[in-house]
């Protein structure tokens, strides 16, 4: 799928799963394990702004992270890397993620998925 424009709704997410996360200090951060949910900063692009996300630490190791507000472009394969303040906490490699703003507009609008062909009949605003 090529959304029409940079900032098309479809490029942007504010759920992804990761795989089990590396942690560096705490295996993992004690909040994290004591309240099974924590707030934090993340990026999976280098030199990217830091986003708030609230972590979920699932039985496996791996970690739910939920974006304040939806971040662009953000791929399987990537490495969402999670910070404290100015401190380090670990990374996980991206293994899944939630719909697209797109996707969630369209089941607001319509209370169902679109179908490709829809999709593809889109038109880029202008």
């Amino acid at each position: 799928f090529k959304a029409p424009s940079r900032d098309h709704p479809a490029l942007y997410r504010d759920l992804l799963r990761t795989n089990r996360v590396h942690w560096i200090a705490e295996e993992p951060p004690a909040e994290l394990v004591r309240d099974k949910m924590m707030e934090c900063h993340f990026r999976f692009r280098h030199q990217m702004a830091l986003v708030p996300c609230v972590l979920t630490l699932n039985q496996d190791g791996s970690v739910w992270v939920t974006l304040v507000k939806p971040a662009r472009a953000i791929t399987p394969g990537q490495f969402a890397v999670f910070y404290k303040g100015d401190e380090c906490l670990g990374s996980g490699k991206i293994v899944r993620m939630g719909p697209s703003v797109y996707t969630m507009q369209q089941g607001k609008n319509r209370g169902e998925n679109p179908k490709k062909e829809e999709i593809d009949k889109i038109e880029p605003a202008t």
